[in-house]
């Protein structure tokens, strides 16, 4: 039995469809009920309703589990004690196998979110299970899901440079990568980085968009304080707004790059393209 937890989320979705489709069982976490009948729909054996900061429920759900898959709620200031309670019963049940979900570069102290995540594979390092960790870059998926507002206005607008270069990943070359690790033996105390593409600067993403959507897209920088505003009134806490903020302004600074070899090695192919990707989205949209 595999244990993902975070399952609802675009994440843990993705890499229960890809454990599933390979014949895994899969246990996932979810803290809220009417997420049930998402998670089902993907596949999973179990479901358990839970919260990550419960010792009580993370013991009652690591009962009977082989490895574990972690993925803390995205941007969340108590992932170092989330990640600890997690780490140590899964320890005590014997959990033969932790992957952790981390990111690309945990140690820029600049970006808290990425610091934390630092702090939790330093804490499961200590912890003797056996383990690996893998750290994926930012998701195509964060541009596919903007399509249908992309469409409308005929702007990708991003609050940055649109000169500035960020590396990605598509989100299903991840999950594929998480149920290679989760099912195939000898991945035990490596940390993988996993990035799909070089650095990709917002404008260059606008004429990719253009192509595949067959009408000319602009990329345009946006200022921090909107960007703030609409942040606010989505819903995103004081944290997470000023996560975001930091992430961005390095950004700024220093763009964002990595290396895609080690995805095409764990993959045996080239990652997806963005591209490609793009494409294969629009076509889900339209279907």
């Amino acid at each position: 039995m595999i244990l993902i937890t975070g399952a609802a989320g675009k994440t843990g979705l993705a890499v229960t469809r890809a454990l599933v489709n390979v014949g895994a069982p899969v246990r996932a976490l979810v803290h809220r009920e009417e997420y049930q009948d998402l998670v089902e729909s993907a596949g999973v054996s179990e479901i358990y309703l839970g919260d990550l900061l419960n010792l009580d429920d993370l013991q009652e759900i690591m009962d009977g589990v082989k490895a574990v898959y972690h993925i803390c709620p995205n941007v969340h200031p108590g992932e170092m004690d989330i990640g600890a309670g997690v780490i140590q019963t899964a320890k005590e049940a014997g959990v033969e196998h932790f992957v952790y979900h981390s990111v690309l570069h945990p140690q820029i102290e600049a970006m808290p979110h990425h610091w934390l995540k630092m702090r939790v594979e330093e804490h499961l390092l200590e912890s003797g299970l056996p383990f690996t960790i893998l750290q994926p870059t930012a998701y195509m998926q964060n541009i596919t899901s903007l399509i249908p507002k992309i469409l409308e206005g005929g702007v990708y607008r991003v609050p940055y440079p649109i000169e500035t270069g960020t590396c990605l990943v598509d989100l299903e070359d991840l999950a594929q990568a998480a149920a290679l690790v989760l099912t195939e033996p000898d991945h035990t105390g490596a940390i993988y980085e996993l990035v799909g593409t070089g650095p990709i600067t917002p404008a260059q993403i606008a004429a990719v968009l253009s192509e595949v959507i067959g009408k000319e897209i602009q990329a345009q920088r946006i200022p921090y304080k909107t960007w703030e505003t609409q942040a606010l009134k989505n819903g995103l806490g004081s944290y997470q707004r000023y996560t975001l903020l930091q992430m961005f302004q390095h950004y700024k600074k220093f763009g964002f790059s990595g290396n895609s070899l080690v995805l095409s090695w764990l993959l045996g192919r080239q990652p997806t393209t963005l591209e490609n990707c793009l494409r294969r989205e629009l076509d889900d949209l339209n279907a």
